[in-house]
């Protein structure tokens, strides 16, 4: 199963697959299945990059926080989170390499609120201004205890697309499908301090599988964001 935000690069990557291989037929000898070879390589890195293999969801309860994306934690850390929580937070971050699954899926359940797409630079993902300078996607959902959590779709120094298809009003559930990000990225996700957290920088991650951790039960800030 192939992710449907690809189906134009297939094709086209089809297309140049089949004219260099009549070109390397027409040309012979090694320059020619060097040609050919080329072509193959493209179309093969092409459908595995955009593989979007069935996951059966981590069944977790309502509070629980999902990897929104596979790749390695590369972030953890207390920052001042101005868009949608307006206060400090807790921030981890996600590095897709080339050869993750890049489908991006939600990390908790609730309304979107906030949704924002920021044109910017390609800084490598893992720079310390990525998530501030580059390409990025911010959506913001409200879990139904109150809670905010926002997070981040940005493009790296080789992604140069982001694509995703919620918008504010829509209802998510957690480990819901809503987007990728093209050829290596990053995923941010922001959350209230008094969460719980299940990782360590340098764990290995999947997408709507890997627990990240966990909101509160309740907090003092959950019936004044309630009103």
């Amino acid at each position: 199963m192939f992710a449907k935000e690809g189906y134009g690069l297939i094709i086209a990557t089809f297309v140049m697959f089949t004219v260099l291989g009549f070109l390397g037929w027409m040309t012979g000898g090694i320059p020619g299945y060097l040609i050919m070879g080329l072509g193959a390589f493209v179309l093969l890195f092409t459908l595995y990059f955009f593989r979007d293999p069935a996951r059966n969801i981590t069944e977790v309860d309502e509070r629980t926080l999902l990897s929104p994306a596979d790749g390695k934690v590369v972030v953890i850390r207390e920052v001042e989170e101005p868009l949608y929580l307006k206060g400090r937070a807790r921030q981890i971050s996600v590095f897709l390499s080339p050869l993750n699954v890049h489908v991006n899926r939600a990390p908790i359940g609730g309304v979107v609120e906030y949704d924002e797409y920021v044109s910017g630079d390609y800084l490598v993902a893992w720079h310390e201004k990525a998530s501030e300078l580059n390409e990025r996607s911010q959506i913001g959902v409200k879990h139904q205890s109150g809670q905010k959590v926002l997070f981040k779709q940005i493009a790296g120094a080789v992604a140069r697309r982001v694509v995703y298809h919620i918008t504010v009003g829509d209802t998510v559930a957690t480990g819901d499908r809503f987007g990728i990000v093209k050829f290596g990225s990053r995923m941010d996700i922001l959350f209230p301090l008094d969460a719980d957290v299940s990782v360590e920088v340098g764990d290995k991650v999947r997408g709507g599988l890997t627990i990240l951790g966990r909101l509160k039960e309740s907090s003092p800030r959950d019936s004044e964001q309630r009103l």
